[in-house]
């Protein structure tokens, strides 16, 4: 039957790229890697050292998951051509939604792997922390930090990731003048890199009675959580340490309390700040792990050999050198500057829809077309 032929053009049309994924994911590779880990664990004596002990473990369940991934999709590939030809022979018109919905379920799942395989740097697999300052526009712009901070929520909502607030600044009369997030998952950094910069918004401001346009900005900074065996040396006098009471919900003793703790790194002026844990000496310590990844993401990115090389005037954001546009007045876009990826459905991203966006990134930053 037609609709059956159809179904199965399409599906055989993903077959070279199922092959292809398996030498590209590394898959013999990957299960050799998984079987000296497993021996590694099965030693006498392997919790001796419970921190490398965690490592090994969370390493192996790393490379499983790819794995099962692959596994899954052989599998689902098989059953879906299977499916067709019992419906063709049947001739069960009624099988033909549910195939389709098989269809784009495996080519959503070939999309993720694939993409995968772009995500070679250092610390790609690490947890990602993001930060959000509002810029130009006042109020509009407070407003846009906290729209943002929604959206990377809803995003990370979507891909099952964990999301916490570590700190936020509430605007004057609406909205957030700066925002942290911590999202904690597989792979976090090295797929909202792409998101590091400046976001632009145009739109009639509801904060203006003469229901003008606006354009507002704001940063976005994302670099990796990186973990406790990374060695970041920061001396005790280039810190300076603030404490005050936080500013949200939280209950008595958050209210009550100066728990809130600001350390600003005198050398370069970068200034982190935590007020989510219950005590001052809890986001000390989450404080001093941000400030630690902000400056090893800008020795990276900067190719600097230390530390010590990085200049204040080097980190600030330049507000002319937008990475993409979200238009919702005269009409509805949202564009990025970087890679011409452009979509009209502005509600779906505002809903945490990005995976075009950082799809069309990592495309192009493996093909060399982006610095």
């Amino acid at each position: 039957m037609l609709e059956f032929g159809q179904l199965k053009l399409r599906l055989t049309a993903n077959k070279d790229e199922v092959i292809g994924l398996k030498d590209a994911i590394g898959y013999e590779t990957l299960k050799r890697e998984i079987e000296e880990l497993e021996l590694k664990a099965a030693q006498p004596g392997f919790w001796d050292d419970a921190d490398k002990s965690r490592e090994i473990l969370k390493q192996t369940g790393t490379l499983k998951n790819k794995v099962e991934a692959y596994d899954k999709i052989v599998s689902s590939y098989d059953d879906i051509l299977v499916l067709i030809d019992m419906g063709n022979e049947e001739e069960d018109l009624s099988l033909v939604e549910e195939i389709t919905v098989e269809i784009e379920t495996l080519e959503k799942e070939l999309t993720a792997l694939r993409l995968s395989t772009l995500l070679t740097g250092e610390y790609d697999r690490n947890n990602a922390i993001l930060t959000f300052h509002s810029g130009a526009g006042g109020t509009e712009a407070m407003d846009w930090v906290s729209m943002l901070t929604r959206m990377f929520t809803r995003w990370g909502e979507r891909h099952d990731f964990s999301v916490k607030v570590l700190d936020f600044l509430e605007g004057d009369e609406a909205g957030l003048k700066s925002a942290t997030l911590l999202i904690e998952g597989e792979n976090a950094y090295g797929y909202l890199k792409s998101e590091s910069g400046v976001h632009r918004l145009v739109r009639v401001s509801p904060f203006d009675a003469s229901g003008r346009r606006h354009t507002s900005f704001a940063a976005v900074e994302v670099m990796p959580e990186i973990s406790d065996d990374i060695e970041i040396e920061i001396r005790d006098e280039d810190i300076k340490m603030d404490v005050f009471r936080s500013s949200g919900a939280g209950g008595q003793h958050i209210n009550k309390t100066s728990s809130a703790v600001r350390l600003t790194h005198i050398p370069t002026g970068i200034v982190v700040a935590c007020q989510n844990e219950r005590s001052q000496f809890q986001n000390k310590e989450t404080a001093l792990k941000m400030l630690k990844s902000k400056l090893l993401e800008i020795k990276e990115r900067e190719h600097l050999d230390k530390i010590e090389d990085i200049k204040g005037v080097q980190m600030e954001n330049a507000w002319g050198s937008q990475i993409r546009s979200y238009v919702f007045m005269p009409y509805t876009m949202v564009k990025d500057h970087r890679t011409d990826y452009e979509t009209g459905n502005i509600g779906a991203v505002m809903d945490g829809d990005l995976d075009g966006f950082i799809n069309a990134y990592l495309k192009a930053l493996s093909k060399g077309e982006l610095k």
